[in-house]
């Protein structure tokens, strides 16, 4: 893959406007040397790819006098970048550039004189100090994802050497006098064509960018750029929307990005920022896709706890419930009230839900019959880490409180149930949240993306991810 993924993260140009994002990149020094190296690869192949057209011709050799010569069958044998740099032009693009290169390649040779004497061979051809400068363009396609094209290149071929096998040494002064001059301009021509073509190949792979990835059946993440990339003297930053949606509807939450800035780190090839914002646009579309609650029954409860849903169980809390509905089970509806909001502080990620508990008697006849109606405020700690290219969590209760909303049983001590619902918490809905948060959320990525010796440290107000990239 020519270029790495840094070219394609770099080409987002964006049709929107300019907003504070909720997803920040930045790429250093050293994601851009592993993009050069990759590059340098893919443009050496290319080059092997060269084809000489056959030379022929006639000219008048001293003293041999007239000469009808021609040099066929030539192919590249061998292509050396020895250096190559690529930089970056503050506020404007890429430029690459390949010094001291070579190109060795060898033929047949076949002449002609004196009208009766014909001679043939084969060659050999090494040419060197060859530099080649390109500045790439960078823009976005129709659907919002980068296309690069070679907005100019220029290509030199220095000096050229040629070993005869089967001639006499005059050949060397029609080569020298006729052919050297013909053969680097031969190769000169077809030089920046085959490194145009290399940048043009690295389109499809950006087209595999995850603008707008999937994450389940009901949510799809928006990783578009919302301003250009910033090209500074090491590195190249970038402001992506990083906002989930509902699938096929893109309301827009009650709350907007805050501005955050990345720490001048350097480490890594690569350091994302991923805001309060995105987080809680996810928590906003799942709770208006109504999926934020979560039904419990007895089965759920590990057959080991005291703790049965039952009437018995509450009755001993509540006698009213006892006498009412005895014998029966219980079951409870948890479902969030607002949308939950996740807070990040230095090492401390946290989210605060309101929620309402309703609790139901099973009647034989399966009906459910209300019981009462609780609020609970309760707050998590959430540990955040990155698995494989999707960011995931895992969290572990902080506190719950629990008031009485209503209730049709009578007035009770709702504190009493504190050790029921703490349970309920600790056995069902943490585990079920937990493995929702397992399967994480996709990064922004490009092809056979890679994730290197990954850090994830909690900020304020962000989640910052440094990380080294391969691609295969």
């Amino acid at each position: 893959m020519f270029l790495c993924g840094w070219l394609a993260l770099v080409a987002l140009i964006p049709t929107t406007i300019s907003t504070d994002p909720g997803v920040k990149v930045r790429l250093t020094a050293n994601g851009i040397e592993y993009g050069r190296q990759l590059g340098i690869a893919a443009v050496q192949q290319k080059l092997r790819s060269i084809k000489i057209p056959d030379i022929s011709g006639t000219e008048k050799v001293s003293p041999i006098g007239k000469v009808q010569y021609s040099l066929s069958n030539m192919h590249i044998v061998d292509v050396g970048l020895p250096k190559s740099a690529v930089d970056l032009v503050p506020g404007t693009g890429v430029r690459l550039s390949i010094g001291d290169a070579f190109i060795s390649l060898n033929g047949n040779w076949r002449v002609k004189y004196l009208r009766i004497i014909k001679d043939s061979g084969s060659f050999d051809l090494k040419v060197d100090g060859l530099t080649v400068t390109t500045n790439i363009a960078i823009k976005s396609d129709e659907t919002g994802r980068p296309t690069v094209s070679t907005a100019s290149c220029a290509a030199t071929v220095g000096s050229a050497t040629i070993k005869f096998h089967g001639g006499a040494s005059w050949l060397y002064n029609l080569f020298k006098t006729f052919i050297d001059k013909a053969l680097r301009n031969a190769l000169q021509k077809q030089i920046c064509p085959l490194v145009t073509d290399a940048i043009a190949d690295l389109n499809p792979h950006l087209k595999t960018l995850n603008v707008l990835a999937k994450v389940d059946k009901y949510a799809e993440i928006e990783y578009s750029m919302v301003a250009s990339p910033t090209v500074l003297d090491s590195s190249i930053d970038l402001s992506l929307k990083g906002e989930f949606y509902n699938i096929g509807k893109h309301q827009e939450p009650p709350f907007s990005p805050a501005a955050f800035y990345l720490p001048p780190q350097t480490n890594n090839m690569l350091y994302i920022g991923m805001s309060a914002f995105t987080v809680n646009s996810a928590a906003f579309v799942y709770n208006q896709a109504g999926v934020l609650s979560l039904s419990i029954t007895d089965d759920m409860i590990p057959k080991s706890s005291p703790i049965r849903l039952n009437t018995r169980t509450f009755g001993a809390f509540i006698p009213q419930i006892a006498k009412q509905f005895p014998g029966l089970m219980v079951e409870l509806l948890v479902k969030t009230v607002e949308t939950p909001m996740v807070t990040f502080e230095p090492n401390n990620a946290t989210v605060q839900a309101t929620a309402t508990v309703t609790a139901y008697a099973i009647q034989p006849n399966s009906t459910l019959s209300p019981l009462f109606v609780l609020n609970m405020e309760s707050s998590v700690s959430v540990r955040v880490f990155v698995s494989e290219m999707r960011i995931a969590g895992e969290v572990t209760l902080n506190k719950m409180d629990l008031t009485l909303a209503k209730s049709y049983v009578g007035d009770f001590q709702v504190k009493s149930l504190d050790n029921i619902f703490q349970g309920v918490l600790k056995w069902v809905v943490i585990p079920t949240v937990n493995a929702q948060l397992a399967k994480g959320y996709p990064l922004p990525t490009i092809g056979k993306m890679k994730l290197m010796n990954t850090q994830l440290d909690v900020l304020k107000d962000y989640i910052l991810i440094g990380t080294n990239v391969q691609f295969s």
